[in-house]
């Protein structure tokens, strides 16, 4: 009776959790369900099946905090031990680090809340829509302060030594901290598939919303249709452009095929109808050339609706859409449709971000290797020395990241390498350095090696 008593008491909270998480995702899957059918209807050329897979991962996320406590009630009495003193500290860190962070965003944005007829509505829906953004910019910084407090305050009491004079090495020691970056990654890959880097380009539009703004997805947008030999300059895509919402100052200009001007429309508006696959020209001018003969301009006073052209909105704003504001499907359509249209539009950013969407989550793990064995030591000078140094790897690790990122967007870089390269060479400076730690030899000689006049 005590033996499944106990066993109950464990394993509570797995099944709590997912409790939870079903209830969640019995509102969250369906209301995605239906995004991805409005997407897939207004722009049959996107990438179904890419975009088919966000209830999976979404559901998947919702239940992954019980996969994590599961294995937290599967693992040993000195597994839960280290697990429960590093969630401890880095639920703080994760909060003090997020209200400092909120204080100072509140700080710069009150004026824009202010100017809402509902202030308090859209604060909420502004900072739940960032919510998966801001959760990927705080976790490393969490993640870094955390394991290296926990792994600190565990050797100063000397209980590091005491599990290792009872046979458990450091890579067994620290197997639930590594398990917590691998869980982490996970959690970073699923939001950083879709959630994360659109939640700011709608924080955006929510924000020129509140105060009376027309919210515009993308602004002087070229699109040339070469196959129909029309080029399309657009003034301004507004926000919802791809359910009703007309175009703003097009400007479409056809050629010959021996490549001269036939003609030119502008048009205040252009509404695109999804039904029909038609277009809508509001107040247009018609400009018609003819070889060897002066311009003829036609001020239409009735609109001018146009069918069968290919174009529709979302192939039209593809060449104007921020790479950094697109998740992985669609990154996927914009390099499948643009890829060959180099004129109009670089590839580069767009590949880069899409291997970039795959790499950032892992900085989780290579934190957790860079940390760990930094936050560890068995001398009596401390974890000073080891915790700068901690600091420094990761700072430098932000820093290499955001330049490989820039050298790949501009081409200079190979965008595979530009996403992975932070990642790859400080997972090695980590791997070389729980080397050193689990082979006994302090690092700080390594160090010491470095520095000149020292050897």
């Amino acid at each position: 009776m005590n033996f499944f008593r106990i066993h109950l008491l464990r394993f509570s909270l797995p099944i709590t959790l997912f409790a939870v998480g079903a209830a969640i995702s019995a509102v969250l899957v369906p209301a995605e369900h239906a995004s991805i059918r409005d997407q897939l209807f207004g722009f049959p050329d996107s990438d179904a099946p890419a975009h088919q897979l966000r209830p999976l991962i979404l559901q998947a996320l919702c239940y992954l905090p019980a996969f994590a406590s599961l294995l937290y009630a599967l693992g040993g009495t000195m597994d839960r031990y280290i697990a429960r003193q590093f969630a401890g500290i880095f639920g703080v860190c994760l909060g003090a680090l997020f209200s400092i962070w909120l204080l100072m965003d509140l700080a710069d944005h009150i004026s824009d809340f202010r100017e809402s007829s509902n202030m308090v509505q859209t604060i909420r829906t502004f900072y739940s829509t960032r919510a998966p953004a801001v959760f990927l910019l705080l976790l490393p910084y969490s993640l870094l302060l955390a394991l290296l407090y926990s792994l600190g305050k565990l050797s100063g009491s000397r209980e590091i030594i005491a599990m290792i004079q009872a046979g458990r090495s450091v890579v067994r020691i620290t197997l639930p901290l590594i398990f917590a970056g691998f869980i982490f990654s996970l959690l970073c890959l699923g939001l950083n598939y879709q959630w994360a880097p659109t939640g700011e380009a709608k924080a955006d539009q929510i924000l020129k919303a509140s105060g009376g703004e027309t919210a515009m997805d993308a602004t002087n947008v070229l699109y040339r249709n070469t196959i129909d030999r029309r080029l399309w300059e657009i003034g301004g895509f507004p926000h919802d452009y791809q359910i009703g919402k007309p175009l703003r100052n097009v400007e479409i200009t056809t050629t010959r095929n021996d490549k001269t001007l036939e003609s030119r429309l502008f048009a205040k508006e252009a509404l695109w109808n999804r039904l029909d696959q038609s277009w809508t020209f509001q107040e247009p001018v018609i400009e018609e050339f003819s070889p060897d003969r002066a311009p003829i301009f036609r001020t239409l006073t009735e609109p001018l609706t146009i069918h069968h052209w290919s174009e529709t909105p979302w192939l039209l704003i593809k060449p104007g859409l921020n790479a950094s504001e697109l998740g992985i499907p669609d990154l996927n359509t914009w390099l499948k449709s643009n890829s060959s249209n180099t004129q109009f539009a670089v590839a580069t950013p767009y590949l880069t971000q899409w291997h970039y969407r795959w790499a950032l989550p892992f900085t989780c793990l290579v934190t957790v290797l860079l940390a760990t064995p930094l936050g560890i030591h068995f001398s009596r000078r401390g974890a000073g020395g080891g915790v700068v140094l901690a600091v420094a790897l990761s700072a430098l690790m932000l820093l290499l990241s955001s330049i490989s990122l820039a050298l790949g967007e501009s081409g200079i870089l190979r965008p595979v390498l530009a996403a992975w390269l932070p990642n790859i060479t400080f997972a090695l400076i980590g791997l070389y350095l729980f080397n050193r730690r689990i082979s006994g030899r302090p690092i700080y000689r390594t160090l010491r090696q470095l520095v000149p006049g020292n050897d």
